[in-house]
């Protein structure tokens, strides 16, 4: 079967004149990163800085993922949640009106309801390969001392649990597949980088910002990285990478709630 043509820098439909210069779109992707997973990345690092000078192993020691906002006040944790979930979206908003500028916008990256069942199809088949190789990896790296004990959540046991976990999930998949993948190719692109340069870019942003997991957090998700591009370029659509990340993410948070404690292979904090 021929692969789709992937988003290559020549095949954005732009209007003529409008493409901003080489400086802004240099800038304005250094900003974008700056106010969402680039700072998460240096926020990881010195979390992982942390960890490692900390005494005792690193499997000692927990990363929280989803915590209570307010314990004990279940109103006021679930405003905190959705706050928190909805102002992680606004780096996707500014995305979204810097390619309208330009005369395109989230559509050109493949992120809309054109082919909803084609990418729910082609999600679930790559969630299905990554998250049964990624409990493996992750057990066996915290096995080796190499990550801290991954708590996904930590919520109380309220009727919005289960749904904060949810939409937690779909917010943390769609930030960082469209600013990681389709927004930053797009831009690196047209800044004139090489394919193996702009893989290597987003491949090790996304493994520097789940850094505070550990060293094989930083691995995993680095892998998953240069996957995911990959798989970008062939499709030429985020919309199938943000549903496997969504439901890898919900399999984890909403596994975990229901796991830990029941069974004995489930590392808990």
């Amino acid at each position: 079967m021929q692969a789709e043509a992937g988003p290559g820098a020549d095949s954005y439909p732009e209007r003529p004149g409008r493409r901003p210069s080489r400086t802004t779109l240099r800038d304005e992707t250094l900003l974008v990163l700056a106010l969402s997973l680039g700072a998460s990345g240096v926020s990881a690092l010195i979390s992982f800085l942390g960890s490692v000078t900390e005494p005792g192993g690193l499997k000692d020691q927990a990363a929280t993922l989803n915590a209570s906002a307010a314990p004990g006040r279940p109103w006021l944790d679930l405003a905190w949640q959705l706050f928190g979930i909805t102002t992680a979206l606004v780096p996707v908003a500014l995305v979204a009106h810097l390619l309208l500028r330009e005369g395109a916008g989230l559509r050109t990256l493949g992120f809309d309801r054109t082919r909803p069942w084609p990418d729910l199809g082609r999600g679930a088949a790559v969630a299905a390969v990554i998250g049964s190789s990624g409990i493996a990896f992750y057990l066996a790296a915290r096995g080796l001392g190499f990550n801290l004990t991954v708590v996904p959540e930590a919520l109380p046991e309220v009727w919005w649990k289960y749904p904060v976990l949810i939409l937690s999930a779909m917010q943390n998949s769609i930030l960082e597949e469209v600013v990681v993948v389709a927004y930053l190719l797009r831009r690196l692109d047209q800044l004139g980088w090489t394919p193996g340069a702009s893989l290597a870019a987003s491949a090790v942003l996304r493994g520097s910002y789940h850094l505070y997991q550990g060293i094989g957090g930083f691995i995993g998700n680095m892998v998953m990285g240069v996957v995911f591009v990959h798989l970008y370029r062939r499709w030429g659509r985020v919309g199938p990478l943000v549903v496997a990340h969504t439901l890898l993410d919900v399999g984890a948070f909403v596994g975990y709630a229901l796991l830990a404690g029941e069974v004995d292979w489930l590392p808990t904090a």
